[in-house]
């Protein structure tokens, strides 16, 4: 969602680490940016609508050279895109300026308190109040203490921040809270700095501390003093992060999202890789306690959003056969609300890239609220993730850092974790038949260059994209375990290309969808060569019936009969329990080159942040 960076140094000017953070954070999702810092004891603040850019635009007009400041990009939650809704805030008299990501749900009230006493709104969010009401306390403490303001207004605050406030009455640092939403305080020579993303200041220092629910910061040029929610001093674990420079380029290619999923055999052979020890899965690559834990399990929930709920779908297919486990999918949204039941022996899995999704995180704080003796496991892509330091057991997958907000190589690694875990789960308690053992294994083995076979489909997907650039609507059919399969691929077409796609069981098509169904609905069928390759065909018989257009990505032995209203799209053969991972790749690449086509920003697609943060 929203980017927050902060810079405080000494001597040197705060603008040139702004922007580059800014820049950074582009791919997160905004719709506008702005910066302020402090200048001989006055707050300086230059904001616009749109991108960076934009906002370079102007700085070239005006020139900032303070030493201390902060920067924003917003993604609209309270007010429409605009100069005035957009970060930073400011108070009475320019006197205190607050970048903030999430939601003030209790704005409303404070305002009418804070209008009453005499404070001026220029905008329609929620963060103006935390401005105004820092402004308040810090007016009421003899010292103009800032921490002291900005502590007894986040204790007022209810809902979701991560805010980074300077005062021209504190020019020598800045002020940062957290709850609820990341926060990260990067640590250099005689500079320091702040942001909701490690990858903002990637370029300035690989050594960070990630604040907690609950922490105020005072960060100095050579220092960082962290109390926590009572109040007490508290010292967080220095962290060295992973993320280098070269994971932010593109490496001549035309998008991030091209290039992540040209990642993607890499990526899985470091994912698999990473939990091998002498050629078997080491159980300790779910964390220390897993094999104690794996024993005790009578059930699974996993719960996610998005991509990462379409992997737990999957997941199912396989942990159920094989590992001979209820397992029940959740999209954390719906889950927090729907007052489940806690069962003792149950494993909670939460899947997330960035470990940062709000809902999921929340799922995670409620299980552990409510049933606190039950075990929970992350799958995800970031070790220093506030969902890997929330759980009593973690699953790092090995995609490196994905930019692209459809999410790809997250996706692909995520199935691959979940293989790994039915087939611990599976070999733990004896419910995995060998020969099932023994071609998973060598499948895994052959994984990595049977997504390359799957890549070199690119030029036949971008001959055919042209098909799609004048279609909106699409459905996507899939059996058994390819019906998740299918779901991801409409929400690729859809996210990126915006084509209304809805993916479907096949088995559901007289059930509703066939409704749909003529020559201007065309249809995507995901057809491996498995147990209900052919109750699929039969389904698929019906779409040309009413004259519908098939689009089948089929394994070679899948034997679909082309006619003239069907094209055919040869994927690798690989064994059915594999297959989800492979056939998914050419959805990928299908959805990229229509997108591409139609003109679209296939990395930042309008409307849509890369970390959902936030409801």
């Amino acid at each position: 969602m929203c980017g927050i960076v902060g810079a405080v140094q000494k001597n040197t000017k705060a603008m040139p680490v702004l922007l580059s953070g800014l820049r950074a954070l582009e791919y997160r999702g905004y719709d506008s940016a702005g910066v302020a810092v402090i200048e001989n004891g006055k707050i300086e603040c230059v904001k616009s609508v749109g991108k960076v850019a934009e906002l370079e635009k102007k700085l070239k007009k005006r020139e900032l050279n303070g030493a201390v400041g902060i920067a924003h990009t917003r993604w609209a939650t309270h007010g429409v895109p605009s100069e005035a809704n957009a970060h930073p805030h400011l108070s009475h008299n320019n006197e205190v300026a607050v970048v903030h990501n999430g939601i003030i749900e209790n704005h409303e009230k404070l305002r009418t308190r804070l209008e009453s006493e005499g404070y001026k709104f220029v905008s329609d969010t929620d963060t103006e109040v935390i401005a105004h009401l820092v402004h308040h306390y810090l007016n009421l403490s003899k010292q103009k203490d800032l921490f002291e303001a900005v502590e007894k207004a986040v204790h007022e605050l209810k809902g979701a921040y991560a805010i980074a406030v300077i005062s021209g009455s504190a020019p020598d640092r800045i002020v940062a809270a957290r709850f609820g939403s990341p926060l990260v305080v990067g640590f250099g020579n005689e500079k320091m700095f702040v942001a909701s993303d490690v990858s903002a200041l990637i370029d300035e220092t690989n050594q960070f501390t990630y604040l907690e629910d609950g922490d105020v910061a005072e960060i100095f040029a050579d220092s960082c003093v962290i109390r926590n929610a009572s109040g007490k001093r508290v010292d967080r674990p220095m962290i060295t992060s992973e993320i280098s420079a070269a994971d932010m380029s593109l490496h001549g290619f035309q998008h991030y999202m091209q290039k992540e999923m040209y990642d993607q055999p890499q990526a899985i052979k470091s994912t698999i890789e990473q939990a091998m020890k002498k050629g078997e899965i080491d159980v300790r690559a779910f964390g220390a306690k897993a094999l104690s834990v794996f024993r005790k399990i009578s059930s699974i929930q996993i719960i996610a959003c998005g991509t990462s709920y379409h992997a737990g779908l999957a997941a199912r297919y396989w942990i159920e056969p094989l590992a001979d486990l209820p397992c029940n999918v959740d999209v954390a949204s719906e889950y927090r609300y729907r007052e489940p039941r806690f069962r003792k022996g149950t494993l909670y899995v939460f899947i997330s890239q960035s470990g940062e999704t709000a809902d999921t995180l929340a799922c995670l704080n409620m299980v552990k609220r409510e049933s606190p003796n039950s075990h929970t496991l992350a799958i995800c892509n970031v070790p220093e993730s506030s969902l890997t330091r929330g759980t009593d057991l973690a699953f790092l997958t090995r995609a490196g850092k994905e930019i692209g907000v459809a999410s790809t190589k997250a996706f692909t690694t995520q199935l691959v974790a979940f293989l790994l875990l039915t087939v611990v789960l599976g070999r733990i308690r004896r419910t995995l038949p060998k020969e099932i053992d023994k071609k998973i294994m060598k499948g895994l083995l052959t994984l990595p260059e049977k997504v390359e076979e799957a890549l070199e489909l690119d030029s036949t997907l971008h001959r055919l994209a042209p098909k799609f650039t004048e279609k909106e609507h699409c459905l996507f059919l899939g059996r058994g375990i390819e019906y998740p399969i299918a779901l991801e691929g409409a929400l690729k077409l859809k996210e990126i290309s915006y084509i209304h796609a809805e993916g479907y069981q096949a088995g559901e098509l007289k059930h509703g969808p066939l409704a749909l169904v003529d020559e201007n609905m065309p249809v995507i069928a995901v057809a491996p060569n498995d147990a209900l390759a052919g109750k699929l065909q039969s389904n698929l018989k019906e779409v040309r019936a009413r004259n519908g257009k098939l689009f089948i990505f089929a394994s070679p032995e899948t034997k679909i009969v082309k006619d003239e209203g069907t094209e055919v799209i040869l994927i690798p053969e690989v064994d059915e329990l594999l297959a989800p991972i492979v056939a998914v790749v050419p959805l990928q690449l299908f959805a990229y080159h229509v997108a591409v086509q139609r003109g679209k920003d296939v990395d930042k697609p309008r409307n849509l942040a890369k970390s959902v943060t936030v409801e």
